[in-house]
Parts: C-alpha cells; sequence; structure tokens
C-alpha cells in the first residue's frame, strides 16, 4: 500500500513534489473509495488517484520517477556492475540543480508495517540513503548512509533496530548500489518486506502498457483464462474464447534489416524459449467459431486485453498498480469500468491502488471520485514541474462540476493554445 511519494530534482521535476495516497477531510465515497490500512499509526489511504495536465507537462515524468525507484530498488545490487551508471538525470534547466543528485523516497505498508525509504543519488553513486520503520506506529530508523564528499567515504549510522551482518553488508555495497538491495541480496530477512514492496507490490507501466504475454500466460490455465473472460465481456469485448499456439523461438524470423549485434543479442536472450502465438475466438451471427489473430484485432481490443492480466493480478492481491496514459486506445467507458474496479470491495477484496495519468476528463467527476484522488500536473516558467491535488482550490462538495472547472481553467494545468495562421508557412 502507498501512502506518499516524493521527488525532488528528476527529469522537468526541479523542486520537491509530494504525491499523496493518504484520504483528506471528508466523508464523500469514504466506504468505497477508501480503506484503512492494517498498519499502526497509519491513516486511511485511498484506492485511486487520477493525474491530469497537458502534453509535455510532467505528469509521464512523476510515473517514470516511481519507474525509476523500482528499477534502482531491484537491480542496483544485482545487474549493476562497478562503474555503471545510475539511471537518474537530473533538472538540466538549472546550473545547479544540475550537478546535484536526484531524490526519491516512497511512505508505503509492507507486512503490515509502515515503513519510509528514500535516497539521493548522481548517476555515479549514491550519496544519501535512510530506512525507517513504524512497526508500532514509532518512528525507529534503522540504518542511513551518507557520503563525505572531504573523506571520499561513505558514512553508516545503524540502530539496535537493524539485527544481522550489519558491517559484512555495508563493505559489500558498491558506490553505485543501495544498501537496502545489497543486505536482502545477502540474506537480510529483516529488509526483505521493504524490497519486496518495489519487487512484487509497486506496478508501474510505462506509456504503451503492458504486452498480452502477462495476459497470455494467464489464460493456459483453465480457471484462470475463465476469469480473464469475464473481465473482457463485462467490458463489451467480445471474444468469446482465447487459443494459444506455442513454438520455439526460430532465429529466422527475426527481420534481415535488424542490426548484427541486436540480432546476436535477441538470438542469444531467446534461445530455447517459447513463441506464444493468441488467438482470440469470436461467434458468428450463425454461432460459428471464427478464430482470429491476436494482430488483427483493434488497437483498443489489443490493449484491454494486455490490461487484463495485471489489472486483475493486482485487484486479487492488493498490488499498486502505477499507469501513464491510462486512456490511450481505450473509450471513455472503458477506464470508467476499470477505475471502479478499485472502488468496489467486491472486486478489489485485498485494497489494491490504481494511480494513473490521463487526458480522459469524462471521469472527472465527484461521482467516481473524491476530490482528494484529482491532482494536476503543469510546467512553470522555468521549465519545472507543479504538482498539486484537487484539494487546493477547495471545490463545493457534490455542488461543484470539476470537469467543467477544469476545463475553463479554474484550476490550472491546462495547454496554452496561442494564435497560428498558415500564411506564414507560405
Amino acid at each position: 500500500m502507498l501512502v506518499e511519494f516524493t521527488v525532488k530534482n528528476y527529469r522537468s521535476i526541479k523542486d520537491e513534489l509530494v504525491f499523496s495516497m493518504a484520504k483528506a477531510k471528508g466523508g464523500e465515497l469514504e466506504s468505497t473509495n477508501s480503506f484503512e490500512p492494517e498498519a499502526p499509526g497509519t491513516i486511511p489511504l485511498l484506492k485511486s488517484a487520477a493525474i491530469y495536465g497537458p502534453n509535455a507537462a510532467g505528469k509521464s515524468n512523476v510515473i517514470r520517477a516511481m519507474m525509476e525507484m523500482e528499477s534502482i530498488v531491484c537491480k542496483s545490487a544485482t545487474s549493476n556492475q562497478e562503474g555503471d551508471k545510475i539511471p537518474v538525470t537530473p533538472f538540466l534547466f538549472d546550473e545547479t540543480s544540475a550537478s546535484k543528485p536526484t531524490e526519491l523516497e516512497m511512505v508505503f505498508v509492507s507486512d503490515g508495517i509502515r515503513f519510509q525509504f528514500g535516497f539521493s543519488a548522481t548517476n555515479t553513486r549514491v550519496i544519501e540513503e535512510w530506512l525507517i520503520a513504524f512497526p508500532k506506529g514509532r518512528a525507529q530508523r534503522w540504518y542511513s548512509r551518507a557520503f563525505n564528499e572531504k573523506k571520499q567515504t561513505y558514512e553508516y549510522k545503524f540502530s539496535d533496530f537493524l539485527m544481522g551482518q550489519k558491517s559484512v553488508w555495508r563493505d559489500a555495497t558498491r558506490s553505485n548500489a543501495l544498501f537496502l538491495s545489497t543486505a536482502v541480496q545477502l540474506n537480510s530477512e529483516q529488509l526483505r518486506p521493504v524490497f519486496n514492496w518495489f519487487r512484487d507490490t509497486l506496478r508501474p507501466a510505462h506509456v504503451g502498457g503492458w504486452w498480452p504475454s502477462f495476459t497470455a500466460s494467464l489464460c493456459e490455465q483453465e480457471d484462470s483464462k475463465s476469469k480473464v473472460l469475464e473481465f473482457l465481456k463485462a467490458a463489451d469485448v467480445d471474444i468469446h474464447d482465447i487459443k494459444l499456439d506455442k513454438e520455439k523461438f526460430d532465429p529466422d524470423i527475426l527481420p534481415d534489416d535488424l542490426p548484427n549485434n541486436t540480432k546476436k543479442r535477441l538470438i542469444k536472450e531467446m534461445k530455447g524459449t517459447d513463441i506464444v502465438n493468441i488467438m482470440t475466438i469470436h461467434k458468428s451471427a450463425s454461432g460459428k467459431l471464427v478464430p482470429l489473430d491476436f494482430d488483427a484485432e483493434s488497437d483498443g481490443t489489443k490493449k484491454f486485453f494486455s490490461f487484463a492480466g495485471p489489472w486483475l493480478d493486482s485487484l486479487s492481491k492488493g498490488y499498486v498498480l502505477v499507469i501513464d496514459e491510462l486512456h490511450d486506445n481505450l473509450h471513455p467507458t472503458m477506464v470508467k469500468y476499470l477505475v471502479g474496479l478499485f472502488h468496489n470491495s467486491k472486486t478489489n477484496p485485498k485494497n489494491a491502488q490504481l494511480i494513473f495519468t490521463t487526458h480522459e476528463t469524462s471521469i472527472l467527476s465527484q461521482d467516481i471520485f473524491r476530490r482528494d484522488q484529482i491532482w494536476f500536473c503543469e510546467k512553470l516558467k522555468q521549465k519545472e514541474t507543479s504538482l498539486y491535488p484537487l484539494t487546493d482550490f477547495s471545490p463545493r462538495k457534490d455542488r461543484e462540476n470539476i470537469e467543467q472547472g477544469y476545463l475553463s481553467g479554474r484550476y490550472g494545468a491546462l495547454p496554452y493554445i496561442r494564435p497560428f495562421e498558415l500564411d506564414a508557412l507560405i
């Protein structure tokens, strides 16, 4: 369960931005759109949040920062080698910011305990790292790490609350890796719930969403396939059945114009693996079953099918789903349906959370969202991203038309359209 995400000095984000899933005051949609986490000292949380704003305002960079943090936690100790770059990019339109580290922090609940974990890093080294736990609602700083520029060494502080071979984990931690990731790699069971939250619970997706492969893998079992088909039919996606054909990877299927280095890498990675071909089965008016190659489906159907697996998996296991551009290739009714699944205790029994960016304003309604579930993103004059909640404007409960207010410019975060004359191009 995500409580709060903080990011500073990352791509278009210059100053500190705080994105919160904490429930604010107000009882509207309380029983459907919020929940009480099973963790001492943690306030009620929201089941979903939507981020609106114009193109190039930085919405995607908020999502990308979450993805980057997840990647660094999961891969820095195992995938990075000495000297490898850390995938962070500071705000480059300011000389001071360009030379400072990126800062990322998550507050979340894992295994019934609230944690506050964060770090700052340049693309060459981790500068600081910290972990605070709240096992009984009170703060316990388990460890902190800071790079001393003058001494060119790291200074660690460990508390008695953190058990295990701390000196061994410290000595094994490279400058471009996190202590958390290294310690878990070396069998720290106490830190594993923190690491596992990033690896298992946090599920960010890029602009294109997911590939259909995960949904297809669920269709290998009849029970889970029936859930996928039920999910699709509930959204009026007319697919009667799914058939999967597997064949061994054949290098001959790779395009002739593919660069040799890329071809060699793919052949090495794909050797011995199965290629799954997805066939969707439709019913004709006479009841005849008609197979259709997956690529022949519409873009919207393919995207919705690709969503089905991760959506069902997240709802059944209580994951935190983070998606950029949810509306892409989807009808507004589909978007409303997908969001509504998170607000229904029957389809979301483990309080999974959904965070997404969108331009779809038809769902920007107090009938669907609480006021604290809506966020806006805009770019300021110095090209830096600003992120703020709708609650900053104190909209009237159940009375104010949020969509109309947004489109009329009341909350900002709209594109500024300048006059354009075609004659200027001639």
